[in-house]
């Protein structure tokens, strides 16, 4: 069966195994993250070989408002090598068994590979849409530009003077002046973190996700998780998420309160994150992605500083299959420009208000 009976343990075995020991293959891959995308449907499907699962693809299904078709998402996949065509339409084959079941317009796959423009054209020479970084950013389910730090065969020692001179510093600075880090499973950390997380959100002023949400991923991710806490007598001022997945640390979600900022806790915090990444000697340490590459954007400038000699990875981006066009370009073109203009109608609308 290409489908994934989630219900038949030998197979749910079969695919964890592939899955967990594919090299490269992302933790959103895992049979668990749909344990954390509770508002989507999942479904998976693979494809064998001599009784061995050579593809897959985990695939998050959800209806789009004002459309009465699903858009059909595989985050960071499919778990198979994308530079092989033929098995990347192989796999979608499997997928389209789906097609009908939900009424699906398009099939989104944004693979961690690397931009390569031979790419990007063989797979529109065989009718694929490529939305890469000429694409609008709010568009795109994730960021095309990543920062990751590249770990294999490093030690403590050669990855901290690979920093940049000012990253340096400030895990110094929050050593000397006193900050602790502190990691845990426990919830009473992710209550923690979640706190702390409510106040970086309101002063960043970004949408903030439920609790739920959170404690989620912390019961799918049991023994890949850790909640960072960095605190200064009896202050809890920076905490973090980070899991170890297939040979690499992401680092997914982090907080700071408005509290003692001049201590640098999160550069400190950061830097015991990379300690375990060591530890469990993975090859990537995975900062996520960034949307404001100007060096004056403080987020930019502190995840530059750990991946000063790495950069910017750019990605090669959204990979669709189009099956309904209609819906497609209501999807890809209308939504978005209805969006833009509300959303611009609305900062005229909080302008006006300010003022008053």
């Amino acid at each position: 069966m290409p489908i994934l009976d989630k219900q038949n343990k030998e197979q749910v075995e079969k695919y964890n195994n592939f899955v967990r020991n594919y090299k490269g293959a992302s933790l959103m891959q895992d049979i668990n993250w749909a344990d954390v995308k509770t508002e989507w449907i999942n479904e998976i499907v693979y494809l064998e070989k001599d009784s061995k699962i050579i593809a897959s693809m985990s695939i998050l299904l959800q209806k789009v408002p004002k459309i009465n078709s699903y858009l059909a998402y595989c985050p960071r996949g499919p778990v198979c090598d994308f530079y092989d065509l033929d098995l990347v339409k192989l796999i979608i084959k499997e997928a389209e068994l789906l097609k009908e079941k939900y009424n699906i317009f398009v099939l989104k796959m944004d693979p961690e590979v690397l931009q390569d423009e031979k790419l990007v054209k063989l797979y529109k020479e065989n009718g694929f849409k490529v939305r890469g970084d000429n694409s609008d950013v709010e568009s795109l389910i994730q960021p095309v530009h990543n920062m990751i730090l590249r770990i294999e065969n490093d030690t403590e020692d050669t990855l901290f003077k690979r920093f940049s001179e000012k990253t340096r510093y400030n895990i110094r600075l929050a050593t000397k002046k006193g900050v602790s880090v502190r990691y845990s499973e426990s919830e009473e950390d992710l209550k923690i973190f979640y706190e702390i997380y409510k106040v970086t959100c309101k002063r960043d002023k970004i949408g903030c996700r439920a609790y739920s949400y959170f404690k989620n991923m912390l019961d799918a991710y049991k023994g890949f998780l850790r909640i960072y806490v960095a605190s200064h007598e009896n202050d809890d001022l920076s905490a973090a998420i980070a899991i170890n997945y297939g040979g690499k640390m992401f680092y997914i979600y982090g907080a700071s309160s408005n509290e003692k900022r001049n201590l640098m806790p999160n550069y400190l915090m950061q830097w015991e994150m990379i300690k375990w990444a060591l530890e469990c000697k993975c090859d990537n340490y995975d900062f996520g992605g960034v949307l404001n590459m100007n060096k004056d954007n403080g987020l930019f400038r502190f995840k530059s500083g750990f991946c000063k000699q790495e950069g910017v990875s750019l990605l090669i981006g959204e990979i669709d299959k189009v099956y309904n066009k209609k819906v497609y370009f209501l999807y890809a073109k209308v939504l978005p420009l209805v969006k833009n203009v509300k959303k611009f109608f609305k900062n005229i609308k909080r302008n006006i208000t300010s003022k008053k």
